[in-house]
This record gives structure tokens, sequence and C-alpha cells, in this order.
């Protein structure tokens, strides 16, 4: 366990295979959003909002790391925020809760660790235009594959947590999307 995240037995065990499916599906569905092929493409922050059914407005704030790229991606803060939206007190004088504080010490490790910085981010950089400043093109297709799997991922670990800590029933499906249209699913 990383220093500074607490232990917990929860995040200790295996998923069983109900579990995987619905982390699988979280990921699917922002890559969907993410990719814009099957669907209007969404913005990293607001990908990860739509996959947990959350108001996607503030989000568009982390578009490119924070619109001007000289932010941390958007994708892993939208994470944090999912997490606080979800696991947070509603009460805005409220403490802490326990559950948000042990998710984001979960969550920061989970990405740390899976995370693909690609090159731009080899010395442990997250600010937007350092991952992306070694694709030509920010608009070009590989820079956007680099970044639909980083939502993927995102969107994975947030479920993956949210599932450990019993707080995510499931993942609604994309409106207008059909079943058998979605990558993974046969088709």
């Amino acid at each position: 366990m990383s220093e500074g995240v607490a232990e917990d037995s929860r995040f200790e065990r295996k998923l069983d295979t109900s579990e995987k499916a619905l982390v699988a599906e979280a990921g699917r569905k922002a890559h969907i959003l993410y990719e814009g092929r099957l669907v209007s493409h969404r913005s990293c922050g607001i990908a990860l909002a739509e996959t947990f059914s959350l108001p996607s407005a503030p989000y568009q704030a982390l578009r490119k790391g924070g619109i001007t790229g000289e932010g941390e991606c958007g994708a892993i803060k939208a994470g944090e925020l999912v997490l606080g939206e979800l696991l947070g007190d509603p009460d805005p004088a409220g403490p802490v809760t326990e559950e948000l504080r042990l998710a984001a010490g979960h969550y920061r490790r989970l990405w740390d660790e899976r995370v693909d910085r690609g090159p731009g981010g080899s010395c442990g950089s997250i600010v937007c235009n350092e991952l992306t400043e070694v694709f030509d093109d920010f608009m070009g297709e590989p820079r956007q594959k680099f970044c639909t799997s980083i939502a993927a991922t995102v969107a994975e670990i947030v479920a993956e947590i949210l599932v450990r800590l019993d707080a995510l029933e499931g993942i609604t499906p994309i409106a207008g999307l059909d079943e058998d249209s979605r990558p993974g699913t046969g088709a």
C-alpha cells in the first residue's frame, strides 16, 4: 500500500465478475463519449461527468487542462471531482467524509499506477500541455487516441473505487446509442 493511503479490506479483495463488468462498462462509456465516433465528442471532464450521470456544466472548465493547457489533465481532475460529488458531505460546512478521504488516497495511487502518461508525462507531470506536447497536432488522431485512453482509464479507476465502497449501482447507457454498436459488445 502506498504511503498515506489508508488500508481497508475493501481495497484488498479481488472484484467479482459483475463488479469487473461494471468497471469495464464505465471505461467503455467514457471512451465512446470522448472518442466522438458513435456520439458527439465530449471533452475529458464532461465525458467523466456523463459516465457517472452527473451534471456536466462545471466540468467544461477542465477541458484541455483548465482551458489554457497549463493546468492538470482534465480527466484526472474530473475523477477527483466525481468522487467528491458522489462521496462528499452534501453539507457545504460538513467535514470530509471518511469514504471520500479513503477514495481520494486510493484514487491518487491508482491513476499514478495505471494512467499511461506517455513520453510527455515521463517526469511525472500531469499538466495537459506537457502530456500532449509530443503530438504535432493537438486536434490530430494520435493525440485524441491518447486522451481517449486516459479518460477511459480514469473512468475505470473511479468506478472501481465506487464499487469497492458500495457506491455505484450501475452505469446508465448512452441515450440513443444502439446496444449492439458499442465497442466490446461483439458488433
